[in-house]
């Protein structure tokens, strides 16, 4: 299952997906709560008991600014959550 994470408005749409059959199979320790530098992922138990990554609350309203430090409008060749992530189950839409 993809879970979607985030928000559209007038500048774009802003959502990180967690592929969660891949998240259950992470075999990187979760890396990815460690690898934000703003600790916006938490592990959370899903509809069908299995604990997968997910983006906090606080921080689904936000995510274009959020993100903005390790995702500038240009020049990154690669974001520290999708690069933890070893199973490829986080992904960006803008």
């Amino acid at each position: 299952m993809i879970a979607n994470y985030g928000y559209k408005d007038g500048s774009g749409e802003y959502y990180i997906s967690i592929d969660t059959d891949n998240c259950m199979d992470c075999s990187a320790a979760r890396a990815c709560l460690t690898a934000c530098p703003k600790q916006m992922f938490e592990i959370m138990t899903d509809d069908y008991d299995d604990e997968v990554a997910a983006v906090k609350q606080a921080f689904r309203r936000t995510l274009g600014f959020d993100c903005a430090d390790c995702k500038p409008s240009s020049g990154y060749s690669s974001l520290p959550c999708t690069s933890a992530c070893t199973p490829g189950a986080i992904k960006h839409s803008w």
